[in-house]
């Protein structure tokens, strides 16, 4: 499939179709960047479906905790936890997750909702472009790093567990550089400053594209009998603090105004955006197997962009799938037996 950015936006103007509901009961629910707009809607959703634990994993314990007020004072739940990670930070990635192994018990849903827009380049403590850290590597970190709980959750379960990865319509807008493209390396060339200096800009809808690569790639490994189904999703064009960063810039700009203007026009509500993440992690149960690897918009499975079909873009997610793990392997010394019990090497693998 084929969106522009023009059929993107008369899509905004679609109905947005109701919430999923489902029985929770028994089951524990990870919202990871849910103090706030499409995340902490997503956990009143959560929250009002009664999971015997539903935790939201946020940056700011300040932040956390005031969410975990509203969602008590709006739902009338009393089972919400609020733990605290940064994904720009390995080392809170990793510590979350041994937490998790320790106390987290079984995991039926993991929405991976966290993620960062920003005009311009900066660098984590751990070496890597922003953006590309907390949208792509640091998310797939920790989904790698879960999946023990996750399986152990579906294989007790009547149901398979679902691993839900927030992406955005707009991966059908870009296109990468033949350089990136054709890369054994693209993460180490997307992340270097040199790059950063010209290829900025694109840089958010490039990171949206790995969320829907790392989906397709990791449900290629996972085994048909595997109790998981890996889900990608667009909440759409919402109201969001994602965008926060150009508002606090002290100077208007044409790209602010712009911005302002399209929120006004297009956007939904956080609400309506986090319906999207609900029916990913609660959705479709009567055709499991289209929902493993598929990708949701409007309430519904919908076709990934023509160019992650493509032989280029197949060759690229094969790319960026090796050099992430071999990436997170580095930074964990339990993803490799992870992907050694759990994933397997798919038939079309080029390797």
């Amino acid at each position: 499939m084929k969106e522009s950015a023009l059929s993107i936006w008369i899509g905004q103007w679609s109905a947005v179709p109701p919430v999923e509901t489902t029985d929770l009961s028994g089951k524990t629910v990870l919202v990871v960047g849910a103090n706030v707009g499409i995340g902490l809607e997503a956990s009143k959703h959560f929250a009002r479906m009664q999971p015997a634990r539903l935790i939201i994993a946020c940056r700011s314990e300040a932040k956390g905790k005031v969410a975990l007020a509203e969602i008590k004072q709006e739902t009338g739940y009393n089972g919400c936890e609020l733990w605290i990670i940064d994904l720009a930070k390995f080392a809170s990635v990793t510590a979350f997750a041994d937490k998790f192994e320790k106390e987290g018990g079984d995991l039926h849903i993991l929405v991976m909702n966290a993620g960062i827009a920003q005009p311009g380049y900066q660098s984590t403590t751990d070496g890597w472009e922003s953006i590309l850290q907390v949208n792509h590597i640091a998310t797939s970190l920790l989904s790698l790093l879960l999946i023990p709980r996750l399986v152990s959750a579906g294989r007790k379960s009547s149901t398979p567990s679902r691993l839900v990865i927030v992406s955005s319509g707009v991966h059908h807008l870009i296109i990468p550089a033949k350089e990136i493209m054709t890369s054994s390396k693209p993460l180490e060339i997307m992340s270097s400053p040199e790059w950063c200096t010209e290829h900025m800009r694109s840089r958010y809808l490039e990171s949206k594209l790995l969320n829907i690569f790392f989906v397709r790639a990791l449900t290629d490994r996972l085994q048909s009998i595997t109790p998981l189904s890996a889900v990608a999703v667009t909440p759409g064009f919402c109201y969001s603090q994602l965008r926060r960063s150009w508002y606090e810039q002290p100077t208007f700009s044409f790209s602010r105004i712009a911005l302002a203007i399209q929120e006004l026009l297009l956007a939904w509500t956080p609400e309506q955006g986090s319906r999207q993440l609900i029916f990913g992690a609660v959705g479709g149960r009567d055709n499991e197997e289209n929902m493993k690897g598929g990708y949701v918009s409007h309430g519904r499975l919908t076709e990934v962009a023509d160019f992650v079909l493509s032989d280029e873009g197949r060759t690229m997610q094969d790319a960026v799938w090796n050099e992430t793990i071999d990436i997170l392997s580095r930074v964990s010394d339990k993803i490799a037996p992870i992907v050694q019990d759990y994933l397997v090497v798919p038939d079309s693998s080029t390797n």
